[in-house]
């Protein structure tokens, strides 16, 4: 079967189980990892749409998360219909990255890293400020609340983020910036223009970043509003980038699942140890697997597949000379 049908199929079929999950489980506690799955999952992908096809390393990717989260939990608790409520935050969410992105992006390596740190420093300490309260659900949204609507919108979510990065890495845009990613004054000399290229990075990428932040406002049923700013959330984000396959469609899932998953597995007796474990793996796979899980996989299958290939080789060699000795 041809890879891209390949993937047509095994991805229908994730989707497929996901919905099912979705409308028969009950269960709380699988449906909240479940969640936490996807929305990490649809964090690192839209990071990864800057990070690993652009090849600019922001810190301060929360800034556009929690933007969305904060603008669709006040509309909304403010009685606004939920879908008024995340699309006013993608808007505004994505007007702010264009107006922060023109002076960010002229910086470049460490110096755009630095500066996008920064900004999510200074944003996170200046929400914390101005909004301390804790932020809660009203009486009647808890009453109301249950696991389905807050499943299909991070699965929606997820679906849309990784339908738009699969469309960006075989476009011609994100062709390009792929280019300027690897060679940004090769792909200038070439008539490609690194700064539009990556704007566009920027700017699509904080706001599948805001809608991943509108999907957290709607799950969760309390949290300080500064939370979804901090710098934590763009850091698990680059983690599961990284370990999964930077610059790869399916390698934030991967991470996303791997590191939910086994972080739900730790004993609760190392709670505290986790950023230490998830940061010993993130060097381990950094050194031995540069092109993150996704890259062990494939040389794994690779490996059999050649192995399959030499033993089919060798029976058919022993049987030809078989019949020479016949």
């Amino acid at each position: 079967m041809p890879r891209k049908w390949l993937a047509v199929v095994s991805g229908s079929a994730v989707l497929a189980l996901a919905v099912g999950i979705g409308l028969g489980s009950d269960n709380q506690h699988l449906l909240t990892i479940a969640i936490q799955t996807m929305l990490l999952a649809a964090l690192a992908s839209s990071w990864n749409i800057l990070g690993g096809f652009a090849g600019q390393i922001s810190l301060g990717h929360a800034v556009f998360f929690g933007l969305g989260a904060q603008i669709t939990r006040e509309l909304w608790l403010g009685g606004l219909p939920l879908a008024v409520s995340v699309a006013t935050a993608l808007l505004v969410t994505a007007v702010f990255a264009a107006v922060v992105g023109v002076p960010m992006l002229r910086f470049r390596d460490i110096y755009f890293t630095i500066g996008t740190l920064a900004l999510g420093v200074a944003i996170f300490l200046t929400v914390g400020n101005v909004r301390p309260r804790l932020s809660s659900l009203t009486v009647e949204a808890l009453r109301e609340y249950n696991f389905s609507g807050p499943y299909f919108m991070t699965l929606g979510t997820l679906v849309v983020t990784v339908a738009v990065a699969t469309w960006l890495k075989n476009s011609k845009v994100g062709l390009g910036m792929m280019a300027v990613r690897d060679d940004e004054e090769a792909a200038g000399s070439t008539g490609i223009n690194p700064l539009s290229h990556k704007m566009v990075a920027f700017v699509v990428s904080a706001a599948l970043a805001s809608m991943a932040g509108a999907s957290y406002a709607y799950f969760t049923a309390s949290y300080y509003p500064s939370f979804p700013f901090s710098v934590v959330w763009t850091f698990e984000a680059i983690l599961v980038a990284f370990v999964g396959g930077m610059g790869t469609i399916t390698g934030p899932l991967i991470g996303s699942v791997f590191f939910v998953v086994g972080r739900d597995a730790l004993p609760s007796s190392i709670e505290e140890f986790q950023v230490v474990v998830f940061g010993l793996l993130f060097i381990v796979v950094v050194l031995l697997l540069p092109g993150g899980l996704l890259e062990g996989a494939q040389r794994l299958i690779g490996r059999r597949s050649k192995q399959d290939t030499q033993s089919t080789s060798n029976e058919g060699t022993t049987k030809s000379k078989g019949k020479e000795l016949v």
